[in-house]
């Protein structure tokens, strides 16, 4: 016959692991904060806060970028609810050091910007907010060179405000 515990000897073993729980909860989730901000404190700001695509392409990368068919962008045709476009970007292209997602409409342009660290597949995947019916670009770097895909996408519903 199994033993049983009596029920505020269970509670009590239930909130000292709920209490662990937590404790290990908050120590985990500190230090990759600490790591987060100092990465963020890098971070180039300035691509960020461009009006125009040209500007925004300019200050993140200092050159104009070109069309290729090794970049495959993923966007829906029709989005329902410009909050939440699910996009993904990837490239056959070799060596890819950073993947940028923009669109054009939106007040600022440059949406998601992402450093790919070597030897990883140049493939990304988010979900963007899109003010209204936008041609979205996405920009791939690779040794050293601009690469582009871009796709129209109708927004129905918008997400920034509309």
């Amino acid at each position: 016959m199994p033993t049983q515990i009596r029920p505020d000897r269970m509670r009590r073993l239930i909130l000292k692991s709920a209490i662990a729980g937590l404790v290990s909860g908050f120590g985990i989730g500190w230090w990759p904060k600490v790591a987060r901000a100092a990465d963020a404190a890098q971070w180039p700001k300035d691509p960020f806060t461009q009006k125009s695509e040209a500007d925004a392409i300019k200050a993140l990368y200092g050159k104009e970028a070109e069309a290729s068919d090794k970049v495959k962008l993923d966007a829906p045709e029709i989005a329902e609810n410009g909050a939440v476009v699910p996009i993904s970007v990837s490239s056959t292209l070799p060596d890819v050091t950073s993947i940028a997602v923009m669109v054009t409409e939106n007040p600022f342009p440059l949406a998601a910007s992402y450093k790919i660290p070597p030897g990883t597949l140049g493939m990304v995947s988010n979900r963007l907010k899109m003010a209204k019916t936008s041609k979205v670009v996405a920009l791939v770097e690779s040794n050293g060179k601009i690469y582009s895909a871009t796709k129209e996408v109708k927004v129905t519903v918008g997400g920034c405000g509309g």
